[in-house]
């Protein structure tokens, strides 16, 4: 349910903002009163949103791997609106492959954008964020942070370094009233998982496992990330929230037939 003027006159940035869970959260912020930059390498996506969104929404292309780019996000962002207060590092994908198999190149496009691209973004949110006196950061990683994937070695393993980077930067951020939290998602609709949801026996292996019966939309992970960027989670910091279904207490699905 949305609350209106909860983030009034607050500033947000959204890395992977033009499609699946950060299109989603973008919408959410602003209608809850935010303004809004998205961060996003689908120019026309972003485009469309600038239509749609108006005034207080900003749709930048940026490479969330290229430290240069991130820093002109941040730099572009207080010159837009006059600040930063929170940050939601949602850009991510996966080149799936078994560990035999996978190049050198797809680990390497995985693990720098899920992994690395997050690094980037909190070494910059968090400088202007220590300029201000407080702020609250927010990465997506994934249940396969804690659940291995056939056929996604480097993606787990980038989300799970994605939930230590953030409990490190809880830590080292605490003191300047910067508060830093991971959402955990399980299966979600989204640009992302086509190929899975969209194969029925993959699907279906998927939702034998998942408890509440079904997969999440995008909207299901936005009460969740706004919950732990706002004073509602004032004492919330270096957390892993897992929004999943219940899908952790269960198990995960053999991929191998598929790969």
């Amino acid at each position: 349910m949305t609350n209106a003027g909860r983030f009034n006159n607050k500033i947000a940035i959204v890395t992977g903002g033009a499609s699946g869970i950060g299109y989603a959260i973008v919408q959410r912020l602003i209608k809850e009163g935010a303004k809004v930059v998205a961060a996003d390498l689908n120019k026309d996506s972003l485009e469309n949103m600038q239509k749609e969104l108006g005034s207080n929404f900003l749709g930048l292309e940026i490479d969330v791997t290229k430290e240069d780019q991130v820093e002109k996000l941040v730099e572009l962002t207080v010159e837009q609106f006059g600040g930063l207060n929170y940050s939601f590092n949602v850009a991510g994908a996966s080149r799936p492959g078994q560990i035999v198999e996978l190049s050198e190149t797809d680990w390497n496009f995985t693990v720098d954008l899920c992994l690395k691209g997050v690094f980037l973004c909190i070494k910059h949110q968090a400088r202007q964020m220590k300029k201000q006196g407080a702020g609250a950061i927010v990465n997506v990683a994934s249940l396969n942070a804690h659940v291995p994937m056939y056929a996604g070695a480097a993606y787990s393993s980038a989300k799970a370094g994605v939930e230590m980077l953030t409990k490190n930067a809880a830590l080292e951020l605490a003191r300047e009233n910067i508060r830093v939290n991971a959402l955990l998602p399980g299966l979600v609709e989204s640009p992302l998982t086509a190929p899975l949801v969209e194969n029925k026996e993959i699907k279906d292996a998927y939702l034998e496992r998942i408890p509440l019966g079904r997969a999440a939309q995008p909207d299901d992970m936005t009460g969740p990330a706004l919950f732990l960027a706002s004073d509602d989670a004032a004492y919330v910091s270096g957390a892993s929230l897992l929004v999943d279904g219940a899908w952790a207490v269960s198990g995960y699905p053999d991929l191998s037939r598929w790969y």
